[in-house]
């Protein structure tokens, strides 16, 4: 009571403190803290002033903003002033699942636990904001840095990011979502221009964006490398003042990529608020210029001086940035939070768990097996070879930004080893490497001798002779040109000789289960070799508990693909445009397949692919009942019955797809994702209604012409199905 009367004193003075007071509303402690700030200070909060550091003010007791890189955990500590790391002993985080994997799992519920969770180990480690998630296109599967976004599904992306941000943000953690825009490949990717049209700009790649902004309402976003209109997107003009802060009504700060800020002029006008890591790619010595010398530094800070930018400018950057801080830095419910519970641990086995992808599981040809080999009947087996670098490496090192350093890791091998005891002491489990990929290495490739990756693969061949099991575990890591940032794939297929190990280990044992790790889809010419795949993406510290959960069925597979996997490399939709639709000519790149990204552009062709957008198999089976479908107070309301009709408990998800009537104007999809619902864990026989909610503007299309959304009136097709090649049920609805 005291206390309360002593505030109530105080905020009646006429030196009132109102931004400092905690609960007062953010807008009018950034109107009072900006009134309270000299120029200087001001200038002083729109640049960094560490490697992830940008600076608060001192005199006024208003904090500096704490970042650090996601989006699957919290970065080790760096050094002040270097890339170098800082040797903590406390810094250890958990490594959850690849955003790929999450967006694989296709449950929101599982997205808000990752955002809580994670949200919780940076409140812990004393960050304010946690740069991601990014919700970039997977066009290319070439795209080094894809394991960090959600696919190649606008819509899915969008939706997947939203409760991840709600929860984050709940907590007080600022999520900077990112690269805002079309930072879509590795290549070229500080210098690249987008030349991508305007309907395909709108609907497939600011569309996650757009989403992020307008309903879960992202504190903070980061500017891309790449440039739009010929303009670098971390100061573009017409990108960030025109559709993100005027059109959106967006009220947070756009950060720029580390790096990305290439003039005063731009930065000044171009809609960037926060300038981080100039000049941190190794194109100058550190030495050799400050953090005052940054473009919205002291250079700024001059032509405010001279009256040659009005202070407004000044002024409105500011406001951002100090809404952050308010949020988050000196938000009284920023939550303590944690660091490596088991709780957490427990968030990343079950989102690994229902990320993994069941892609293939059939009858062992040439045996009297009748059954699929998956999941493992341990019973049958005496002796068990797993071979693949994958099954010990650390795939939560490397890959660049997103790289972790964990308390600790459970290795598919060691996963594997603890679950096969448990149900069958007498099991003998062997490994053998097989091939070794080399350390992974930010920009470079770590080349293994050739004499050593012979003897390597002799060695799993010899051992494969006296296995009546092989476990392949291998796939892609995060070594440079792999999944790694600052660098694209060079290759479809996978890399140190895994495709001729598979198919030599193979024809030695036909029981054979393939296990692959990675961001982005790959060649399989041995595909009809095995009777067993599954794909894993990243899956984090619990990696090895739930890839072996799912393997010997203690957990039924219900992860979806959020990519289309194509036969070959050619089939994708933009690689018949030649160089310049990927990676470019003269840093110049055509997104000429518009908006047939991924499946949109494989049924457009006619092309059909090895495993479809969508596509995941399970232990069990399910059955859709025929849809209610109603339109009400402007959304299309979708209900349906899925029964399982197999013999597992497991999981369905329902995937609505829309065919919008034929447009004169317009070329468009067959047909697009418009929602998806996931099911409780249905028992065999069970029966779970879903409800899916199309709001109808999500039908809409932007139309060129008059620079808008508009809404086609006729006919739609409602289909429901298990992968976008597998339609079960169709419902007509007119709008």
């Amino acid at each position: 009571m005291l206390a309360s009367l002593l505030a109530m004193i105080t905020m009646s003075s006429s030196n009132a403190q109102v931004y400092l007071d905690p609960q007062a509303p953010v807008e009018e402690r950034v109107k009072d803290a900006l009134s309270r700030m000299t120029t200087h200070e001001k200038i002083k909060v729109l640049h960094a002033q560490s490697k992830f550091t940008s600076a608060g003010v001192p005199r006024l007791g208003i904090r500096q903003l704490n970042m650090d890189d996601g989006p699957h955990g919290v970065r080790e500590e760096l050094e002040w002033n270097t890339w170098n790391v800082a040797k903590w002993t406390n810094d250890y985080c958990v490594a959850f699942p690849s955003l790929t994997c999450l967006a694989a799992t296709w449950n929101l519920e599982l997205s808000t636990l990752y955002g809580n969770a994670i949200s919780e180990e940076f409140a812990f480690r004393g960050k304010d904001l946690l740069l991601g998630p990014g919700v970039n296109i997977q066009r290319t599967p070439m795209n080094g840095r894809a394991f960090e976004y959600m696919g190649e599904d606008p819509m899915l992306a969008g939706e997947m990011a939203i409760p991840y941000i709600l929860a984050a943000q709940k907590n007080g953690v600022g999520c900077c979502l990112k690269h805002y825009v079309l930072n879509d490949q590795e290549t070229d990717r500080f210098t690249v221009n987008v030349n991508v049209s305007e309907r395909a700009l709108r609907e497939i790649y600011l569309y996650p964006f757009e989403q992020a902004v307008k309903r879960a309402h992202v504190w903070s976003l980061m500017g891309s490398y790449n440039l739009w209109q010929n303009v670098h997107c971390c100061h573009n003009d017409s990108l960030l003042n025109g559709i993100l802060k005027k059109e959106w009504q967006w009220d947070g700060a756009l950060v720029s990529d580390w790096g990305g800020t290439t003039n005063t002029k731009e930065a000044v006008y171009g809609g960037l608020d926060i300038e981080m890591g100039t000049f941190t790619d190794g194109k100058l010595k550190e030495s050799e210029f400050t953090y005052d010398d940054y473009y919205l530094a002291q250079p700024f800070e001059a032509l405010i001086e001279e009256g040659k930018v009005p202070m407004s400018v000044l002024d409105e950057k500011v406001s951002r940035v100090l809404r952050i801080i308010f949020r988050t830095a000196m938000n009284p419910n920023k939550v303590v939070g944690s660091l490596c519970s088991e709780a957490h641990y427990d968030v990343c086995r079950e989102i690994g768990e229902e990320g993994i992808v069941l892609l293939r599981n059939e009858k062992i040809k040439k045996t009297k097996d009748s059954s699929p080999l998956l999941p493992l009947d341990l019973s049958k087996y005496q002796r068990i070879l797993v071979v693949g670098e994958n099954a010990t490496r650390s795939l939560t090192q490397g890959g660049g930004s997103s790289e972790l350093k964990t308390l600790r890791d459970v290795s598919p091998l060691d996963g594997l080893r603890c679950q096969f005891s448990l149900a069958n002491s007498q099991l003998s489990v062997d490994y053998a490497p097989g091939y070794a990929s080399g350390r992974a290495m930010y920009d470079h490739v770590d080349r293994v001798d050739p004499a050593r990756q012979a003897e390597l693969k002799t060695e799993a061949l010899e051992k494969a002779k006296n296995a009546d099991l092989i476990i392949f575990i291998g796939g892609m890591n995060k070594n440079h040109k792999q999944d790694c940032e600052n660098g694209d794939r060079e290759s479809y297929d996978l890399s140190f000789g895994q495709n001729e190990l598979i198919s030599e280990l193979a024809q030695i044992q036909p029981r054979i289960v393939v296990v692959t790790y990675g961001g982005n889809p790959y060649a399989m010419p041995w595909i009809n070799q095995v009777p067993a795949l599954v794909h894993c993406w990243y899956l984090g510290s619990e990696s090895g508990s739930a890839l072996a959960n799912v393997l010997t069925g203690k957990v039924c597979p219900s992860g979806k693909l959020p990519v289309t996997f194509a036969r070959n490399y050619e089939d994708y939709p933009y690689v018949k445009y030649g160089k310049e639709a990927y990676p470019g000519v003269d840093r110049q790149v055509y997104y000429k397949e518009d908006v047939f990204v991924g499946y949109r552009g494989f049924e457009r062709d006619k092309v059909k692919p090895l495993f479809p957008f969508g596509f995941g198999l399970s232990y069990t089976t399910f059955q859709y009942a025929k849809p209610t479908v109603n339109v009400q107070d402007g959304k299309i309301v979708v209900e349906a019955t899925i029964t399982n009709t197999g013999s597992v408990a497991g999981k369905e998800v329902v995937q609505a797809y829309v065919s919008a009537p034929k447009s004169k104007q317009m070329e468009k999809p067959l047909k697009e994702l418009k929602g998806f619902a996931k099911t409780g864990l249905l028992q065999p026989g069970q029966s779970g209604n879903i409800r899916i909610t199309i709001p109808c503007e999500r039908l809409a299309s932007w139309d060129e012409t008059t620079h808008q959304w508009l809404l086609d009136k006729g006919t739609y097709t409602i289909q429901l199905g298990a992968s976008s090649a597998d339609i079960r049920v169709k419902e007509a609805v007119v709008i």
